[in-house]
C-alpha cells in the first residue's frame, strides 16, 4: 500500500492552492501537515506532500519528460465529475492538456481529463470504465 508521495515545487503557495483545491474538493483529502516550507493532504492512510524546492536545487526546473515523475493519475467517481471539474479548472485558468481531444485523449474507451499543476506536472483524472450492455444486465 502506498504510504506517501513527496513532491518538490518551485512556488509552494501556488502549488498548495492548486493541489489543495483539487485534492479536497474532488477527492476527499483533508489537510494534514503544514509548515513553513511544506503542506500535505491525507486520505485513507496515505498522504501527498508538497515541499518548497531550495533555491540551490531549482536551477534546472521540472520537466515531465526528464527522468523522474511523468504524471499523477487520480480516479474520479464519474464522467459527470470530470466534466464539472473541467469547467472549474477553466474558470481557475488552469492549463488543460489535450483539450482538443477531451475526453478521449487517452483513447476511445478512456474518459479522462488532463491538466498541469503550477510546475507543469501532468495530472490525469480518469472516469470509471463504462459498463458494457452485458455487464448492465448481468
Amino acid at each position: 500500500m502506498l504510504h506517501h508521495i513527496e513532491i518538490y515545487v518551485s512556488e509552494l503557495e501556488k502549488s498548495a492552492a492548486f493541489w489543495g483545491a483539487l485534492l479536497e474538493e474532488e477527492f476527499g483529502y483533508t489537510p494534514y501537515q503544514q509548515w513553513q516550507d511544506g503542506r500535505s493532504w491525507k486520505k485513507d492512510g496515505h498522504y501527498i506532500v508538497f515541499v518548497q524546492t531550495r533555491e540551490k536545487y531549482s536551477e534546472d526546473g521540472y520537466h515531465r519528460c526528464r527522468t523522474g515523475l511523468n504524471h499523477l493519475a487520480f480516479q474520479a467517481g464519474s464522467r459527470a465529475q470530470i466534466d464539472a471539474l473541467r469547467e472549474k479548472l477553466v474558470r481557475r485558468g488552469v492549463t488543460l492538456l489535450y483539450d482538443d481531444r477531451f475526453p478521449h485523449a487517452g483513447g476511445a474507451e478512456h474518459y479522462a481529463l488532463y491538466c498541469e499543476d503550477p510546475d507543469r506536472i501532468k495530472v490525469e483524472i480518469i472516469a470509471p470504465k463504462a459498463k458494457t450492455e452485458a455487464e448492465n444486465h448481468g
